[in-house]
């Protein structure tokens, strides 16, 4: 028996089965009347025979291959079948056969990837909706409470009625805070936010920064320092404000979780191409359970202490889209008591 043939191998295997009984046939009379039963005509009349019944086989296997493999197309195809393509012969020299399996199993294949991308999402969307409950949730009950000992009499309290207005009001600027951060990382998912690139030296943007969160350090003690060998200044083509937002980022975020009287250094690495920028500090670190969610929505390492400090739990999510939307890579890497150092690459200018 043929492993996968083809639909003219079919017809031809077939056909041998055919014409054999017909030659057996032929082969009695040609014995029992040998003089009126000559080579000659023995030998047209299997031709013709071999001839009929091969393509009588073809015609319907054609037909019948046909026909499963169209119900198999359309189960399988998402397109529309144009008018040429019904009419469409089927090429009996190759292997349908062969090609259909395969054909559906890349199907089957396709359907497998797209099933565990929407699981994926789906996963995602519950987490993420569970996450941004629970972020605005604390920040509407604490106003909702302010509010409403304030109504209860605290208004014309003169010790509590300001300290519960400043309270609510830093409820409101933390709700503000996560609703912009959500606005951004919309823009930057869906490609909406362009990129404004340009020349610029990064150490000089690296002092800006320290210059902004100079009071802050100061307030925990931390020193803020270049390392070693990055006197050197460097060239880089990007969009300078994006990248100011991803280094007060990150260095607002060794204050937050670093250590007092410790120190956050960035160091500049040459990397032929691309720069590679890096923001180290000696901290508390982050457990390696949790390494390879820091970029995750809402993700937090400690909640309590997150929370306390402030922020939207979005920062390193904007940050992780606004180096991927110049086309680079950011990393991390850290350890519990030792520190944390995250680094991404620009190119060179």
């Amino acid at each position: 028996m043929l492993k996968n043939p083809t639909p003219r191998q079919i017809a031809l295997y077939a056909s041998s089965f055919s014409i054999a009984g017909f030659l057996l046939v032929l082969g009695v009379l040609y014995a029992l009347e040998i003089e009126r039963y000559t080579p000659v005509y023995f030998a047209v009349i299997t031709m013709l025979t071999l001839l009929i019944v091969y393509n009588v086989n073809i015609y319907y296997l054609k037909k019948y291959i046909y026909r499963k493999i169209k119900l198999i197309y359309k189960t399988i195809h998402q397109e529309k079948v144009a008018p040429e393509e019904k009419n469409k012969n089927i090429d009996i020299y190759s292997n349908i056969i062969e090609d259909v399996e395969r054909e559906v199993a890349d199907w089957a294949e396709n359907q497998r990837k797209e099933l565990n991308k929407y699981k994926t999402w789906a996963e995602y969307r519950r987490n993420f909706m569970g996450d941004i409950s629970h972020e605005l949730k604390t920040p509407i009950f604490n106003i909702q409470g302010y509010i409403e000992s304030l109504l209860d009499g605290g208004l014309e309290d003169p010790a509590v009625n300001r300290m519960f207005l400043k309270r609510a009001a830093t409820n409101v600027q933390r709700l503000q805070t996560i609703v912009e951060d959500l606005e951004s990382i919309s823009r930057l998912e869906s490609g909406d936010l362009l990129l404004e690139m340009q020349t610029f030296d990064i150490k000089e943007l690296a002092e800006e920064v320290f210059e902004d969160l100079e009071m802050k350090a100061k307030r925990r003690n931390i020193r803020l320092e270049f390392k070693e060998g990055a006197s050197t200044s460097f060239r880089v083509r990007a969009d300078r404000e994006k990248i100011r937002q991803v280094l007060n980022n990150l260095v607002n975020n060794s204050l937050k979780y670093g250590t007092e009287d410790g120190r956050t250094k960035i160091g500049f690495y040459d990397m032929d191409r691309h720069i590679l920028i890096e923001v180290a500090d000696n901290g508390i670190g982050i457990p390696k359970q949790h390494i390879n969610h820091v970029f995750d929505r809402f993700y937090r390492v400690d909640k309590s202490r997150s929370r306390q400090m402030g922020g939207s739990g979005l920062g390193l999510s904007i940050v992780k889209h606004i180096v991927e939307a110049h086309k680079q890579t950011i990393n991390v890497r850290s350890t519990p008591e030792l520190g944390s150092t995250f680094g991404f690459t620009l190119e060179k200018a």
